[in-house]
């Protein structure tokens, strides 16, 4: 009888695990916060939801969305993202790529080896636990260390991130006089629209590569703007394009630094402090990941529940994260903005009040599932947990 209600249980919360897994998967493509600001002069009738921005796990996109009105046809929505920096800039507040440079490169990484930690938490006896252990950690790894130091690793981060990056190079590109710098991205695009090539054997070429050329153009706006930047150097310190993640990022995170305040002296020290963060982080996510490979041995280890523990504890990562960065916007203010504030702790959750703007930030769809799968998986580990405890050990292990 004892048997029969432990296959149950088993049954139970592998069924549990599954659902709290795609819960999970999915919210990683999903915006998992939304922040928008409201101020006299953006009139509800002309921006509804204000200066809206959407915070997902690879990147920072736009918020805002075409208004439907009788009086005004749109055909492009007003660019938030871009809004948002040009009004924070003004108190001296960083650009918003310059958050979480580290957390969005290694995002997919991360949810990768949550997936495989939730695998192996349902995977029935130590053979199966230990080939998924292998296997998936192992392609986690391969892929982590192809994209981080690899030759164009960059291609095997996601669209997403990369038009996070690209999006952030071109927002200031309308006041630029000089054509040569004008981010190529935006010129390549804008003249595909205004061309509209016809041609029924570049159109077909367009249908058959649209995922991978919207992806190789993303990356050759990113290696365009890099070589101009290196090209300002001297030559003796100028450094080829490899296209791995890590090069994009410190890059990409010393050009977000110094878009409105260009501060050597102090952005230098950030840049070189966040490329320590995201090496040691490499090397505690591959250590971390052999200690679960040896962890999935026997479920009576310890370390077995960190497969259920470690994705269930991840709405509150990713909040305490959100509001970490959100403190060091707050408390980095630079002098050099138009007006000076005291340092202060942004709204992190509710409606809160800066100078004339008032500030929303409240969760989204994609944390909203995190909390769902993290529910999910508290009842399946103590139901597991249930199982092992009255089980023998051969029973447990299935």
């Amino acid at each position: 009888m004892e048997q029969a209600a432990s296959r149950k249980r088993g049954i139970i919360y592998r069924v549990l695990t599954v659902i709290a897994l795609a819960l999970i998967g999915t919210s990683f493509f999903a915006p998992g916060w939304w922040v928008s600001l409201t101020a006299p002069n953006y009139p509800e009738a002309t921006f509804p939801q204000g200066i809206r921005i959407l915070f997902h796990m690879d990147s920072v996109r736009n918020g805002c969305t075409i208004r439907e009105s009788s009086e005004v046809e749109e055909t492009e929505a007003l660019d938030c993202v871009h809004e948002m920096d040009t009004i924070n800039h003004y108190v001296g507040m960083y650009p918003i790529a310059s958050g979480g440079p580290v957390e969005k490169a290694f995002s997919p990484f991360l949810f990768g080896m949550m997936g495989v930690m939730l695998l192996v938490f349902v995977a029935p006896g130590r053979k199966t636990r230990m080939a998924v252990s292998v296997l998936g950690y192992g392609a986690v790894a391969g892929w982590m260390g192809l994209a981080m130091y690899g030759t164009n690793g960059i291609q095997y981060h996601t669209t997403g991130y990369l038009e996070g990056l690209v999006v952030s190079l071109g927002q200031d590109t309308a006041d630029k006089v000089d054509d040569q710098n004008l981010s190529p991205i935006v010129k390549m695009l804008r003249q595909s629209l205004a061309e509209s090539e016809s041609a029924d054997v570049k159109a077909a070429e367009a249908a058959a590569t649209a995922a991978e050329g919207e992806k190789g153009a993303l990356i050759e706006n990113l290696r365009a703007n890099y070589t101009i930047d290196e090209n300002k150097k001297h030559a003796d310190e100028q450094v080829a394009w490899n296209g791995s993640i890590m090069q994009v990022f410190k890059w990409h995170y010393a050009k977000s630094l110094a878009r409105w305040f260009n501060e050597p002296a102090r952005n230098d020290p950030l840049v070189a402090t966040m490329a320590s963060v995201a090496t040691v982080l490499f090397a505690v996510v591959i250590g971390f990941m052999a200690l679960m490979t040896f962890a999935a041995w026997s479920v009576r280890s310890p370390f077995y529940w960190l497969t259920v523990l470690v994705p269930m504890a991840l709405p509150i990562g990713f909040l305490a994260e959100y509001a970490g960065w959100l403190w060091w916007y707050g408390h980095s203010l630079n002098s050099m903005g138009a007006f000076t504030l005291k340092p202060f702790m942004p709204t992190v959750f509710g409606d809160g009040k800066v100078a004339q703007f008032t500030t929303h930030s409240y969760p989204a769809i994609g944390f909203g599932m995190m909390v769902a799968a993290g529910l999910l998986l508290a009842l399946a580990g103590l139901i597991r947990f249930k199982q092992v405890r009255l089980a023998g050990d051969a029973a447990a292990e299935m």
